[in-house]
């Protein structure tokens, strides 16, 4: 399998396909880079070179004990960048993938960045807070741990519903997508499950967003029910100088059927003009 070794001996997988300018896509929790599959035969069958990794402890990445926070997710990020010299390439991260994207522009710059796109994604604070109000109550981060912990497989299976839009009339969701979401978070280790859920709930952007300083597509679903566009992708897009908030009316977390089409359609014109 393709994998390059971070600085603190973690094995990290990636997916590399096609040529052309680089698209680097970085995933949800408790997900793998499998769940870009959709979007990077977009990018690549449309001339551009589609790279995903799997985050440590996720997927084919080295299952370690230690480095389930965004400084580590950010490095990681880094350290396949540099491996594979990837230069002016267009970042995508997804939920608390867009909180890796985000830490790697704020801790690595952006010499090797010419634009980011950030889908659903958990900046700037996701836990709420006396400066956050629209955020989510700790109670409701300490029940996902809760569950994980007690059940892990059940509750994959019960957490599909709400992130695909499972539960709202009309929602266009197969089993079979709810089944390989089933399917990647079972590949997840137990402790990178666990310590990811402080990382994308309590890490708070608000202070770097300013900084970056190119180009961003901010995408959100506004009936995303893990991460509330109010207090994710609206705020996001008002702290980022140079962002463009594109808003999916009726839209989840976990993009699909005729709202995934609308997102392919942006993400391809972003990526080429």
């Amino acid at each position: 399998m393709p994998t390059i070794t971070t600085t603190d001996g973690v094995e990290i997988y990636y997916t590399d396909w096609g040529s052309g300018r680089p698209v680097v896509f970085s995933h949800g929790w408790p997900l793998n880079g499998d769940a870009w599959d959709n979007q990077m035969n977009l990018v690549a069958s449309n001339g551009c070179r589609a790279i995903a990794h799997d985050r440590r402890g996720h997927g084919r990445s080295g299952d370690v004990w230690d480095g389930h926070d965004m400084d580590h997710y950010a490095d990681d990020l880094a350290a396949v960048l540099n491996e594979l010299d990837i230069k002016d390439v267009i970042l995508v991260g997804h939920s608390t993938g867009g909180g890796e994207v985000t830490r790697y522009l704020s801790r690595h710059g952006t010499s090797r960045v010419a634009k980011a796109v950030l889908l659903g994604a958990v900046p700037p604070l996701m836990l709420r807070t006396d400066a956050n109000p629209e955020g989510t109550p700790i109670q409701a981060f300490d029940d996902i741990r809760a569950g994980v912990a007690a059940d892990r497989s059940q509750f994959w299976k019960d957490l599909s519903v709400p992130f695909y839009g499972a539960n709202r009339a009309g929602a266009e969701v197969s089993q079979g997508l709810r089944d390989h979401f089933w399917l990647m978070g079972m590949q997840v280790g137990l402790k990178a499950a666990l310590d990811c859920v402080k990382a994308f709930s309590e890490t708070d952007f608000t202070a770097e967003l300013p900084s970056i300083d190119i180009p961003v597509l901010v995408a959100h679903g506004d009936d995303d029910q893990i991460v509330p566009l109010a207090a994710a992708g609206a705020k996001t897009a008002e702290l980022l100088p140079r962002a463009r908030l594109k808003v999916y009316p009726g839209a989840p977390h976990g993009l699909c059927g005729p709202y995934e089409k609308a997102f392919d359609t942006d993400l391809l014109d972003f990526v080429q003009n």
